[in-house]
């Protein structure tokens, strides 16, 4: 079947930024090698010329090429998802682009994990994304249904579906998220299943690995990101598995997934309450009160301040640790002055 424009996602948003004038053609990206990008159009997939280092491309991301096949401009994106890269540097990196659903995908095992879940809604909350929460090994573990009310009490309005990834009738429930020409993307750590799942909502044969059974953890099925057609005409962006998202400039994500303590915190004596036991703080009296759990007031004054460290320009970050240096050497002098060295 031959795919329009308007099939592999081109819309309005991207039509107002193409200059009619101008002899180049569309493509969006379907995957990101070294040293090339490989493009998708109605004519089929291409191999392009970037111009410029192809990191600063995502999967998903839209751009405009010459007839030489060479890649002359990256077209806004509508929604962009990224993290903070492993490393001390504060280089970002990108994860994909023009995607309108997010898949957080964990398991009904040792996987789960709250703070895990909470990070990627700010993800999805700050890029714009419609986030769903999805339960694998639902089949496999005593009672799911504990695993998706903790995953429920996060957000009054979240959706969580649990389900046998290995179950074609189970996957089909994606499906409903995911209009034709939309994009959706599959995350989460390895061996959740979302190999299986992309199987399933693609109808492609990749292969899948088991998990280590002492501890949960499975191994990297998917080492790179690809663009792929689901079988109800939308797309599916499968990432390798991530097991630390450091989320950057994200606070506004921060505060949506944490919209009851910003409410609560309102009431605060003052407005730079750091909610660690400051007198008349709102948020210490509700955890007090019983109505707002202390583990859940952590979580967010951590993730709140791994945020502010990840958005960190590399300036600022070396900035920080020579401060922090000099105020250890300061500390080491002082203490061999009081022992008389």
């Amino acid at each position: 079947m031959t795919l329009t424009y308007s099939d592999l996602g081109w819309s309005n948003f991207f039509q107002s930024q193409q200059d009619a004038d101008a002899d180049l053609t569309p493509y969006r990206i379907s995957a990101v090698h070294r040293d090339k990008l490989t493009g998708l159009s109605p004519d089929g997939e291409i191999q392009l010329l970037p111009d410029r280092l192809t990191g600063e491309f995502a999967v998903g991301d839209w751009v405009l090429a010459n007839a030489a096949d060479q890649v002359c401009e990256r077209l806004e994106r509508q929604t962009e998802l990224s993290r903070r890269a492993a490393g001390t540097d504060a280089r970002e990196q990108l994860i994909a682009a023009n995607v309108d659903v997010l898949f957080i995908t964990t398991s009904c095992n040792a996987d789960f994990n709250l703070a895990r879940l909470e990070r990627y809604l700010a993800l999805a909350h700050q890029s714009g994304c419609y986030p769903v929460v999805v339960l694998t090994k639902a089949d496999v573990c005593e009672d799911a249904s504990v695993y998706r009310k903790q995953a429920e009490s996060l957000a009054a309005s979240l959706t969580v579906l649990t389900l046998d990834a290995k179950n074609p009738d189970d996957v089909t429930q994606l499906l409903a998220w995911v209009k034709p020409s939309q994009t959706a993307t599959l995350v989460g750590s390895s061996g959740v299943g979302k190999t299986t799942l992309t199987n399933g909502l693609t109808g492609s044969k990749d292969a899948v690995r088991d998990i280590r059974e002492d501890d949960s953890k499975g191994r990297h099925t998917t080492t790179a990101r690809y663009l792929r057609r689901m079988v109800n005409g939308g797309w599916l962006i499968d990432t390798p598995g991530m097991r630390a998202l450091r989320i950057k400039d994200a606070d506004e994500g921060v505060e949506e997934v944490f919209s009851d303590l910003m409410e609560i915190a309102q009431g605060c004596r003052f407005n730079d309450c750091s909610h660690s036991g400051e007198p008349g703080c709102a948020v210490t009296a509700a955890v007090k009160e019983g109505t707002l759990e202390l583990a859940r007031v952590e979580r967010w004054q951590k993730l709140h301040r791994d945020e502010e460290r990840n958005t960190e320009t590399l300036v600022q970050s070396r900035r920080r640790d020579k401060g922090f240096g000099k105020m250890i050497k300061s500390m080491k002098r002082d203490h061999k002055g009081r022992k008389g060295y």
